[in-house]
């Protein structure tokens, strides 16, 4: 049964679906994991960011563009607009979340400065249309304006859903009506190379509730794969244009590209009541889940491209599973859960969040990866703290990059983490993710305790509610075994019936599990991975004896894993081989080993002890 949605204080309110969101305002994330995350992310990263924006010019280009002189002092790439814009989202969220005084203001001084660097009929950019730049739309493939209007677009809409409005939002509705009246059909017919519009009018249509919106975001959908952008180095697949959306069996091309788009699609699909359109995006979403998504949640093989390779080719060591990828595999999965109800896309959130989010930010919230590999084989150097970073993969957590699109990412879902904990429906409050949390809804006021991920246990006590409802609680795919109230309880969507003074109990089973691959993936047949709870974990050299690298050590067989104390363990071989040996023959190479004890902790924190190799997926015997 389909339920109509009201006004949300939350990212993504679909005007329908099986599940109602929940806004920052009606959960609360009272500790524990996320909790942390969330003050990380208020205390480090956004100011972080913010520093390092200014830092490198990407704010100044504003002040550039107003007083006439860009063109001789723009700093960063053609969109670096767009992560001013995500900055100003996660501060929104942050605002929404907090009510912090200080940094309303902030986004008010920066909302000035983007009003005073608009033009008149709503055209906002520092690269390209001043005196001096490449004109207006000169460069669709390329040049990210609509990729950087939507991100604006979505700080507008965050603006809006707590209730601030401001300059931010008035800057990012004339923008959106510039883009209508710019690209509507017998104006311009073009596409932008990087999907991102789409996605943003879509939610800004909901929370205006002008229809126009909704409609150039589907004009937008319908013309990509009509080879309107060039048929580049990378094909038009890199930019979804290669084939129309609907005609797609599978995610292909730039991975962030595609899943921004299957998002936008899936927006688009509920608001206009597009059967034939939600099949087509969830059927690529689930392809690409069965056979192009790494045990990490990860999406993204190719470095050359930042795409999706073919099915099953997901090398670990080459791993390119760009955190915003991450991000944007969240955006569609939680779209999916909302539409369908289907706690199986609560499952890849809550896989996405623990290991790959999660890895970017480091324990300072200073430093962030771009890309998540599942192996280094060398030592990665550490990174200057005050040197922006050429590459996404050559370093440990870098403090900024040339190409800063993940630190912001995630600092803007960090800022509404609580929105993905729970929902409501007629019948109830479905509980999706497990954390220290407060729920408040018109059927209940729910009070969540557990230290998960560490331990099991999950206690949810009603501690007001007008009368009986039902309260749907997910069991994780990975959690057989578990129990609620001391019964065994299947995976999948556990309904019970709940009224004020009830307390739920859940006990997850926490102990490790080895994890074997399908055998078509061919880079890591033979090997196998250990997962604990939610939580992929890894070897780390730091944990080995001294000389001693990941690459030197295989599990013993049958492989096993242990829990010793707070810490996983498996036993394994030190394998020593002659440095003149020809490593191929007619048989098992010749080479001694020494037994040793494998120390696997959580892929999350890998990298915060230094230079160091690691691996997720170990060979056996």
């Amino acid at each position: 049964m389909s339920t109509r949605n009201t006004r949300v204080l939350a990212p993504v309110v679909p005007s329908w679906g099986r599940l109602r969101p929940l806004g920052i305002d009606q959960v609360r994330i009272d500790g524990g994991f996320w909790g942390e995350r969330q003050r990380l992310n208020a205390s480090a990263i956004i100011p972080h960011a913010l520093r390092w924006e200014e830092r490198v010019g990407w704010i100044d280009n504003f002040a550039h563009v107003r007083a006439g002189d860009i063109a001789g002092h723009h700093g960063g790439r053609q969109f670096a607009d767009s992560d001013v814009y995500k900055l100003i989202e996660a501060m929104a969220w942050e605002v929404g979340r907090t009510g912090d005084v200080a940094l309303d203001e902030q986004i008010e001084r920066l909302g000035r400065l983007l009003a005073a660097a608009q033009c008149d009929d709503g055209y906002l950019n520092t690269q390209f249309g001043n005196p001096g730049q490449a004109p207006r739309y000169s460069d669709f493939a390329w040049g990210h304006e609509l990729y950087c209007f939507g991100h604006l677009i979505q700080a507008g809409v965050a603006r809006l859903r707590t209730g601030r409005g401001g300059s931010v939002a008035e800057v990012a509705l004339r923008a959106a009506d510039h883009v209508c009246r710019e690209f509507a059909d017998g104006a311009r017919p073009d596409v932008c190379g990087h999907p991102e519009i789409e996605v943003a009018l879509a939610e800004l249509s909901r929370v205006t509730g002008e229809p126009r919106y909704l409609d150039q975001a589907n004009r937008f959908l319908a013309r990509r794969g009509h080879g309107l952008l060039p048929d580049g180095e990378f094909g038009r697949g890199y930019f979804l244009d290669d084939v129309p959306f609907v005609d797609s069996p599978v995610l292909h091309g730039h991975a962030v590209r595609a899943l921004y788009l299957c998002a936008g699609a899936v927006d688009i699909a509920v608001e206009r009541g597009d059967a034939q359109l939600l099949d087509a995006a969830r059927g690529q979403y689930d392809a690409a889940l069965a056979a192009r998504t790494y045990l990490t949640g990860g999406m993204g093989a190719h470095h050359q491209d930042e795409a999706f390779g073919a099915d099953f080719e997901l090398p670990p060591d080459r791993a390119y599973c760009e955190t915003c990828a991450g991000v944007a595999s969240v955006m569609v999965a939680w779209r999916l859960l909302l539409a369908t109800g289907q706690p199986r896309y609560a499952d890849v959130i809550e896989r996405t969040l623990f290991n790959l989010v999660a890895a970017c930010p480091s324990a300072g919230g200073d430093g962030f990866f771009y890309t998540n590999t599942l192996h280094r084989r060398t030592p990665a150097a550490a990174s200057a703290p005050d040197e922006v970073a050429p590459r996404a993969d050559a370093l440990l957590r870098a403090p900024w990059f040339e190409v800063s699109c993940c630190p912001t990412n995630v600092a803007r879902t960090f800022a509404s983490l609580a929105t993905f904990i729970a929902t409501g429906s007629d019948a109830g409050i479905q509980v999706h993710q497990y954390a220290p949390a407060t729920i408040v809804t018109p059927k209940a006021r729910l009070r969540m305790q557990t230290a998960y991920p560490d331990d099991g246990l999950v206690r949810i006590s009603v501690d007001e509610a007008p009368g009986p409802f039902a309260l749907d609680l997910r069991i994780p795919q990975w959690a057989g075994g578990a129990t609620v109230d001391g019964q065994s309880v299947p995976v999948g969507t556990l309904r019970t019936r709940v009224q004020a003074g009830d307390v739920v109990e859940l006990v997850f089973p926490m102990i490790p599990r080895v994890i074997v691959p399908d055998d078509r993936i061919d880079a890591v047949r033979g090997a196998v991975a250990v997962e604990r709870g939610p939580l992929v974990l890894c070897l780390e050299s730091v944990d080995l004896p001294e000389g001693v690298e990941v690459n030197d050590v295989a599990v013993a067989a049958p492989p096993g894993a242990r829990m010793d104390g707070d810490t996983v363990t498996m036993p394994g071989l030190i394998r020593r081989t002659c440095p003149t040996a020809w490593p191929y023959g007619v048989g098992p190479a010749g080479r001694a080993t020494q037994p040793c004890d494998l120390v696997m902790r959580p892929y999350h924190a890998w990298g915060n002890r230094g230079p160091a190799t690691m691996r997720v997926w170990l060979p056996v015997g």
